[in-house]
């Protein structure tokens, strides 16, 4: 293959959804046939494309006529949102797992970090998960020793090295794993979002030593996340996938740009109460235009209406942001003054405020109430969206959470 290192060709993998038999005997021995006669499997023609929203059948495609030439010593960032198909090309490559057609040539011993703790036996120590995955990728005993002590420390379990794996934490798990990985020289390294699971320090060493094994060593790096400014900065190339199909190749901030633009759908809240005091209707907005996707740096706002046959003196609307662990972010109250003089139909926006947001997924919570007497509604994990590191430094703040109080920025805008 020359200077190619890996060559996809027609690539598909299907999925049944449920059970796995066809549930009658002639439609097994249907099947068994078409499989020993080489044609294809007369159940899978329905596959439908893949989406997390809807079921057309009971086959999808979680990847779909997948064509692609990765060369050596280039480093590729594969990005999508979820369901994309990432994972699965990953397995694929990984020989995890099969492709339902196609085929795959691999020039080159591949290493790959899928997922906590891939290929270790939790019974065993880390020392001996080291010498197990040092031969399972064809290293003798000596190269494995030779690499070991530098293993251990970039890893930083040497205290626990005689330890079974099933007593470590997470953390621990993950530095290991991705250490072994790194250090016993694999021509292609394959890493999924798994580097997540490590603190800021460790994924600053891990993008590093990634960035080592590529330019310094000229090996070949698959790299997914959702971590945009880690994959800008580590990839040159980058592979963007929806709908377990390729939409877009070529230089990482082409592919990162049209990642940051698909799928903006019109995400809008709109309620079926016929309650006197109730939210109609809520949207989240960045320069005007509703979204599900925001950007660290980008300005956002909610735009709520809110519904007011009666008018209870006291009444309180509250926004609170919780990440996808519901701890909540913040919250914010808007307490309506004047009550009986507004109209029955109410639009408030609240800026949300700048803050250094995680990347991730977020969702609001309403409430309409009066403070410490009637709740009159709560309305909870509505209106998702993702906010999408672009390159930012308030990247590095991992995990910010914090139930603070924010300036108080409501407004009336207007009557519905």
């Amino acid at each position: 293959m020359g200077d190619i290192a890996i060559k996809i060709e027609d690539i598909s993998k299907l999925y049944q959804l449920g059970t796995v038999s066809t549930q009658t005997m002639y439609g097994d021995l249907h099947r068994w046939w078409a499989r020993v006669r080489g044609k294809e499997d007369p159940f899978m023609k329905v596959g439908t494309a893949n989406t997390l929203n809807k079921r057309d059948g009971d086959f999808v495609w979680a990847l779909k006529d997948i064509n692609l030439e990765i060369k050596q010593g280039d480093v590729v960032g594969i990005i999508g949102k979820n369901g994309a198909g990432k994972s699965t090309l990953l397995k694929i490559l990984s020989r995890v797992t099969a492709p339902t057609t196609g085929q795959i040539t691999v020039n080159g011993r591949i290493a790959s970090l899928l997922e906590v703790g891939t290929g270790f036996h939790p019974e065993l120590t880390g020392r001996e998960n080291i010498f197990l995955n040092g031969a399972i990728l064809g290293m003798t005993k000596a190269e494995i020793r030779s690499k070991f002590d530098e293993i251990v420390d970039f890893a930083g379990v040497e205290k626990y090295i005689d330890t079974p794996v099933k007593r470590y934490s997470s953390g621990m798990y993950v530095r290991l794993a991705f250490a072994v990985a790194a250090h016993l020289e694999p021509e292609i390294l394959i890493v999924d979002e798994v580097l997540a699971v490590g603190d800021a320090e460790f994924q600053k060493k891990a993008l590093g030593k990634m960035q080592d094994i590529s330019k310094g060593q000229g090996r070949t790096v698959l790299f997914v996340s959702h971590n945009m400014g880690a994959v800008k900065n580590l990839c040159l190339n980058g592979l963007l996938l929806k709908s377990g199909m390729i939409t877009n190749t070529g230089s990482i901030n082409d592919v990162v740009n049209d990642y940051l633009t698909i799928d903006n759908s019109s995400l809008e809240y709109i309620s079926k109460s016929d309650k006197n005091v109730c939210v109609q209707k809520a949207i989240i907005l960045v320069d005007d235009k509703s979204t599900n996707t925001i950007r660290q740096k980008e300005n956002f706002k909610l735009k709520v209406t809110v519904r007011l046959n009666d008018k209870p003196v006291g009444l309180c609307l509250t926004v609170a942001l919780q990440n996808i662990t519901k701890n909540r972010i913040f919250s914010v109250d808007y307490t309506f003054q004047d009550v009986k003089n507004l109209n029955d139909n109410i639009i408030l926006e609240f800026d949300f405020p700048m803050l250094p947001y995680a990347p991730g997924q977020y969702s609001i919570i309403l409430g309409l109430h009066i403070p410490n007497n009637i709740s009159f509604e709560i309305i909870e994990d509505i209106l998702p969206f993702t906010i999408i590191d672009d390159g930012s430094d308030l990247s590095k703040y991992k995990d910010f959470t914090g139930d603070m109080i924010v300036k108080n920025s409501w407004k009336i805008i207007g009557n519905d």
